[in-house]
Formats: structure tokens, sequence, C-alpha cells
């Protein structure tokens, strides 16, 4: 090789180095926006309502602002709430695991991850109902005792739920029949098939239009909001939980709603640390692209934020999220004593787990004891 050619060598290298430094400051960077180049986001699977929705809305910073997003699908809470935890993503469309992380319940009351110090930018309400056969007779929640109630092994997100309407109308696991079934698509089969006469179940999901379609039909249990009692019930299982109404699925008529609980899926979830303005700014980006997304799925309108902005979610909202929705006259003084509200149980649940892990230490205790010991010291917890 001849000394013109390899200095030709020696600059191309340098000059391909140089354009990779630049590329890697831009995306760190903030852009005019104030959102990074790049991001990464963790979500449901590949193919889940959180999934689709994420790609629709990253799409569509990416043709405004240039802000590219990677989604990181994965199938458990851990699993989405793992890269979040490590840096590996910046974001998280989540569901329940948002609440039993900030809680340290289920899947996070062991040593390794305890109460996460995690904020809501965005909660997308969405239904959540019990799904009953129309051959097993259900009509109102009353009307389970007795019946095949389905449960999944290792689904807590779905059997808490399940739980919680059961509580509704005052009846416990006693009262029923609990069949286990290996999977969430698995119970949806379990109604086709006659297996189990109801379980929570997402009101849209392809299973459910199956259901309606098959010769045990569908029933959307009710729950009436004007029932306090019942909602004190169920609030002590699921207090992200709140009324609603829907008009939209199967064995359901537009026009005629019926009350179905609503909760919080997806949720744009970072954790408290999070740069404050960079929150802002993706917020803000979350609502002025909402025309370019807003149809990409029969939900994706609940992402306004006059829907999206409002209380409960499953931790409380971060201070740069709620400085743009007060700026758009979304944040009220009732979503601001529930923050607060939900900001100070977190402190207790934090300084509870402090005081279990000393002790827990000092008596040497395994990981499973720890468990048992910490929920009970949860329990001990006074709001």
């Amino acid at each position: 090789m001849n000394i013109l050619k390899e200095k030709l060598v020696i600059l191309a290298v340098v000059l391909g180095f140089t354009l990779a430094l630049a590329s890697l400051s831009s995306a760190a960077e903030p852009k005019a926006s104030g959102l990074p180049g790049m991001m990464s986001w963790s979500a449901f699977d590949v193919g889940s309502r959180g999934y689709v929705q994420g790609a629709a809305i990253s799409n569509a910073l990416t043709k405004k602002y240039g802000t590219k997003v990677r989604i990181l699908p994965s199938g458990t809470s851990v699993g989405r709430l793992m890269p979040i935890k490590t840096g590996a993503a910046n974001y998280g469309l989540l569901a329940d695991e948002t609440y039993f992380a900030a809680e340290a319940v289920y899947e996070f009351a062991f040593p390794n991850w305890g109460p996460q110090d995690l904020r809501v930018l965005l909660a997308h309400p969405a239904p959540i109902g019990l799904a009953a056969t129309a051959k097993s007779g259900i009509r109102t929640l009353q009307d389970c005792k007795g019946k095949k109630i389905g449960w999944i092994p290792g689904a807590s997100t779905n059997n808490v739920k399940t739980e919680a309407f059961l509580a509704f109308a005052g009846l416990t696991w006693k009262d029923v029949q609990r069949v286990d079934l290996p999977s969430y698509a698995a119970a949806g089969k379990g109604l086709i098939e006659g297996k189990i006469d109801a379980i929570s179940y997402g009101i849209t999901a392809p299973l459910m239009y199956e259901l309606e379609a098959s010769p045990q039909g569908i029933f959307w249990v009710e729950f009436p909001a004007s029932d306090a009692e019942g909602w004190k019930r169920l609030r002590q299982y699921t207090p992200w939980l709140s009324p609603g109404k829907c008009d939209l699925g199967p064995g359901l008529k537009k026009g005629q709603p019926k009350e179905i609980p609503s909760y919080t899926y997806p949720q744009l979830v970072c954790y408290a640390k999070q740069d404050a303005n960079e929150v802002y700014a993706l917020v803000k980006g979350f609502d002025e692209t909402f025309d370019m997304y807003k149809d990409a799925d029969p939900e994706m309108p609940e992402w306004a934020l006059s829907r999206s902005g409002r209380t409960p979610a499953g931790a409380p909202f971060h201070e740069g999220a709620i400085r743009y929705l007060k700026e758009k006259g979304i944040w009220t003084a009732q979503s601001d004593q529930w923050n607060k509200k939900f900001l100070e149980r977190l402190k207790k649940v934090q300084g509870a787990w402090k005081i279990a892990m000393q002790e827990a230490t000092a008596k040497g205790m395994s990981e499973k004891d720890f468990t048992e010991f910490w929920l009970k010291k949860r329990g001990e917890i006074t709001d």
C-alpha cells in the first residue's frame, strides 16, 4: 500500500469515527423540541395493544421531531421494569405492574426489588370487565357465588382484578369454584369451551369476539358507580380502578353503555429522577402529535390529554408532566390532592421497606420468609 492510499484509509477511519461520535452525541442531546434524538421504551409483547399503540405514537414523534424510539417488548412485569431500572430504557408503556412495583407487592416483594420510585407521565384509560358466558346465568356480581371463576397462576395483574371484582359483591375465592388456567389466552378459550363461567378480561380482546360468536355467548357484568360500598371493597385490592362506562366491544351496543371499570393501560412511566424538562417535552410531544396517531387503534383517542392526563394512576405523576398538564388547564386541585396523598403513601412504604430489610438482614432471613415478613409489615402501614 503506497503512502497516498495509507493516508486515504486513515482519513476515512478518522472521518467515520468522527461521524459516529457526532451521531451518538446528536442522539443524546436534546433537540429543539426538548426531546433526545433517540429513546427506548419497554412495552408488552409484539401484537399487544400497548405495543401497537407505542409503535404508532413513536412513529408520529419521529415524523414530527426526528426523535427515534426503540421499543423493547416483554411478556412479563419484571421484564418490562428491568430495562427502565437498569437504564436500558428511558420509559415504559406499563399496566398494573406500575402499582405493584411502587408498592413492592407480588413480583416486586423480594429483596432485589422493593418499592420502586416510579412516576407516571400519562395514564391511558381503558375498560376492564368481568367477562361471563351468557350460558352461566351470571347477570350480577352476586351471581358469581358457586360459579367457576378463572385463576391464572403467576398472572398477578389478572388475578387481583378478578379478586377485586368478587370483593365488590362481598365475595371471596371461598365463595366460588376456582379453576386454574395456564395463561391469559387459555382463560379466554376456557370461557369459549365452558370450562369457566367468568374471569376478568380486556373488553376488546380478540378472544372476546370469539366468545360472543360461540354457543356460550358473552355477558359483561356491571359495576354501578352508585354502589359506594362495593367500590370501597374493590379498591382495597385495586385502588387504581375507577368507575367507567363502555359501549365498544363484543356483547356491547353503541349508545347503550354499561358501567364497567376503567383502569390505566398503557401508562407511560419512568423513574422520579428522570429529567423534568425532558418529561415535559415528551408529554407535549404526545399532545402535539395526537392527530397523527389518534386513528391507529380503536382505543387511541383515549390518549387525548383530557383523558390520559387525569388521576388515578399506578404511581404519582411526574413533576414535568404536571407542569405541562397545568399549562393546558387539565391538572386540577383534586388531581394535586390525589398526587400528594400517593407521594406521602410511597414515602411510608419506602421507609417501612428500609426497616424491614435491616431487620431481615440482622436475622439472616431467607428470601421466602422475607417476602411474607415484608407483606405483613406493609399491611401495618396506615395512610
